[in-house]
């Protein structure tokens, strides 16, 4: 039997489709986000709140020895702190993971940035109206090192809540910086301030690019 160029080009596809269904899927885009702000602002709850893995923390109580230098006003009832970092997992895509790494918000741990910094897309600013000035540092931090950050207030319940210009005014950000109002203890919440962050990095420079989120 003679086949046409037809019957060729039908058998073509299905050997190419054949061989796609064979063909193990690729290895995802990994990146590697921030989690910072001052200290008791939520930076544990938020990795937690999302991590598809159970989040590594490495958190210790306070004690009488720290009282001098860490400052509960607004989180009397904090009893632990980060002194390393903490760390999640999730998975926004089936082709795009995020690694998410919380940061000491004491000033004495504060050494330990730079080495977290190292290969980060970008940050999460967390910020609490009650506290705000708290979050200067880490938004000077990353300002200083061009690497590209988002804010999130997160409001907690009591606080008073403040329009997201007002917020963005007193923390004097740049235009282009994003702004979200947040809770750390939901899951939705925080995936909308850590897809701002990749889009907010894909943004800032063809050296960030990573493919399109939908």
């Amino acid at each position: 039997m003679v086949f046409g160029r037809a019957e060729h080009r039908s058998t073509r596809r299905a050997e190419r489709r054949a061989a796609r269904r064979h063909d193990p899927a690729p290895d995802p885009v990994t990146l590697k986000i921030l989690v910072a702000g001052g200290f008791g602002v939520g930076k544990t709850t938020l990795v937690g709140a999302v991590s598809e893995i159970k989040p590594l923390r490495t958190e210790e109580r306070l004690t009488e020895a720290g009282r001098p230098v860490d400052r509960l006003d607004g989180v009397e009832g904090k009893r632990t702190t980060t002194v390393a970092m903490d760390f999640g997992r999730i998975t926004l895509r089936e082709d795009l993971v995020l690694y998410l790494f919380g940061t000491p918000g004491q000033h004495r741990f504060w050494f330990l940035w730079d080495e977290l910094a190292l290969g980060a897309l970008g940050a999460v600013v967390l910020a609490d109206t009650r506290r705000l000035e708290d979050s200067f540092a880490a938004v000077d931090y990353f300002e200083r090192r061009d690497i590209p950050f988002v804010v999130g207030v997160n409001c907690f319940e009591g606080a008073t809540a403040y329009p997201a210009e007002t917020v963005r005014e007193a923390l004097d950000l740049d235009p282009g910086v994003p702004l979200l109002l947040c809770d750390a203890r939901e899951k939705e919440s925080v995936k909308d301030v850590l897809i701002a962050v990749v889009k907010h990095a894909m943004d800032s420079g063809p050296q960030r690019r990573e493919p399109a989120l939908p």
